[in-house]
């Protein structure tokens, strides 16, 4: 058993340690960690369970909870609402709901911040700037300012936060650690991975100086392009808690009213928005990540504005493929061939079962593959996919978790402004192009090239690795390290049978040789042995014929 004080996370920061398991335990949501420390559990009980929250559902709860831990929990439970393929449709709309509502800091602090990272108060970097800030989130606030070349927005960083943000990640690793050994749900999403994956991400995010990285690069990649605009960063007035960049003005792609009177087509416009996403995504291999109404701008001449480009995505060269090879299986209608390349993408449980998986993807392809693309909706098709993924408890590549989130926001904020507008339709060009790319002299020659370099790691490799280990099993150092899973159960089962049948034949001896006390001539303890050999065989009975008997 782990004891929770014993953990060098508690030992950092026990005061916040103790403060979101009693968070945890208040919303009816650890109960898990009465196996790990039953002591350190207790003592919650009489001091923060006072609230009734027994009427609420999991998903509230949850809501409310992460909403009570702050910016760290409110960011987590901001990721997994875009993880479809780890949680349910109805936490993920719960969780859509988590706002920081952060309140901005003084004019004092932001100067501090100001000084301390660029060497110069406000008044001296900008021709005006406003100490009021236009909005606060949970990591940083916006203020308005301008330059002699003209307005600019400028991100500050709230005090502080980094050290509460690594604060929570050290207690969010620990917690995972203990859910992941006392939770046997829990141990199938394998939180410590999404933990680090979460920690990295956000670790990224309190960094300024990613996001400017970002902007320039969605700037070299559309240089040429008058129909989209991308805001330009200030590296000279940026640094890791603050960033200065051009400020845009227009109209959000959402204001469905505002755009018609400004005498602009929607239907142009959603078609073009979509357009410059797929170009990212397909094309770019690098894109926008986070594409809601608010995000996405319509300016002066009908021109798209992106703003916030802190989340993006990556296409790399192995994702293609794996896409690739998706089309191509069910272009083929294989559903062997298409789960085995799911399987190899993806992270699935030992106990998965192949059958049943197999059977649900040839069901997927028959319902959606007989469609017309006209009569096809996206959103439902990735939705249809990620239940499925979910529901046998595989765990996507968060890069494609990502990509898939991001093309059901891509075309939910489309329909606000096109009811008829079919994403797919728009895909379809690119999957194509992909496909000749695939099957094209240089892909193919690219591939060859890939394979040849892995076998070249491989082969440079191979005699220095058999080496070794030769050399440790001529030492007598060479460990071989097994792991089993699922074989408690029938180990247990096994205990079970040897000492009932040994009760049993004990409880016969005594029997056969009238071993005092008797009654009626026989022995008491051979009739209470005997009777209890036979009680337990029935019981094991009965949980073999549970289990599906003994064939």
């Amino acid at each position: 058993m782990i004891k929770i004080s014993s953990l060098p996370q508690y030992h950092r920061n026990a005061k916040r340690f103790t403060e979101i398991v009693a968070i945890l335990l208040k919303y009816g949501l650890a109960n898990w960690l009465k196996g790990s420390d039953p002591e350190f559990y207790k003592r919650f009980f009489s001091s923060r369970q006072g609230e009734s929250l027994a009427g609420l559902d999991f998903a509230t709860r949850l809501r409310m909870a992460l909403t009570e831990m702050g910016t760290t929990f409110i960011k987590l439970g901001q990721v997994l609402s875009t993880r479809d393929d780890l949680v349910s449709p109805e936490l993920a709309r719960e969780l859509r709901k988590l706002q920081s509502d952060t309140p901005p800091d003084s004019p004092s602090e932001v100067r501090a911040i100001i000084e301390a990272e660029l060497g110069q108060s406000p008044e001296e970097l900008f021709v005006d700037f406003d100490p009021q800030a236009q909005g606060s989130a949970s990591i940083g606030q916006v203020h308005t300012a301008r330059l002699a070349e003209g307005g600019v927005v400028v991100k500050v960083q709230h005090p502080g936060i980094a050290e509460k943000v690594i604060t929570d990640l050290d207690i969010l690793a620990a917690l995972a650690a203990l859910a992941e050994k006392y939770d046997p749900v829990m141990r199938l999403y394998q939180p410590r991975v999404l933990v680090a994956e979460f920690r990295r991400t956000l670790l990224q995010e309190l960094d300024f100086r990613q996001e400017a990285r970002h902007l320039r690069r969605f700037i070299l990649n559309f240089a040429g392009n008058d129909t989209i605009k991308i805001p330009w960063p200030h590296p000279e007035l940026s640094a890791a808690r603050v960033m200065t960049m051009e400020r845009l003005r227009g109209v959000s792609i959402g204001d469905a009213e505002s755009l018609r009177r400004m005498g602009l087509d929607t239907a142009e416009l959603t078609r073009r928005g979509a357009d410059i996403y797929l170009e990212m995504i397909f094309e770019h291999g690098f894109y926008h990540a986070d594409p809601h109404p608010g995000n996405i701008w319509v300016l002066g001449g009908g021109r798209i504005g992106l703003l916030d480009c802190g989340m993006v995505g990556r296409v790399d060269q192995r994702t293609r493929d794996q896409i690739e090879s998706i089309l191509l299986a069910a272009v083929d209608n294989d559903a062997h061939r298409l789960t085995d390349i799911l399987l190899r993408l993806a992270t699935a449980p030992p106990e998965l079962d192949r059958r049943a998986l197999e059977a649900e993807v040839d069901q997927f392809m028959s319902d959606y593959l007989s469609e017309s693309l006209n009569d096809m909706n996206l959103s439902e098709l990735l939705g249809s996919l990620t239940a499925m993924i979910r529901n046998h408890h595989i765990i996507l590549p968060a890069n494609i978790a990502l990509l898939i989130k991001t093309l059901v926001m891509l075309e939910g904020t489309s329909r606000q402004l096109s009811r008829d507008f079919n994403l797919l339709e728009l895909v379809e060009p690119y999957l194509r192009q992909s496909l000749r790319r695939r099957w094209s002299p240089a892909g193919v020659l690219g591939r060859m090239r890939r394979s040849y370099q892995q076998w070249e790691r491989l082969l440079e490799a191979l005699p220095g690795d058999l080496g070794e280990i030769i050399g440790r099993v001529k030492e007598g150092g060479l460990q071989v390290n097994l792991r089993h899973r699922g074989l408690d159960r029938p180990v247990n089962r096994l205990v079970h049978g040897i000492l009932t049948a040994a009760l049993f034949v004990g409880s016969c001896l005594l029997l056969a040789a009238a071993v005092p006390p008797r009654i009626w001539g026989m022995s008491v303890p051979g009739l209470a042995g005997g009777g209890l050999a036979l009680g337990l065989a029935w019981r094991l009975l009965r949980a073999l014929k549970r289990s599906g008997g003994l064939d």
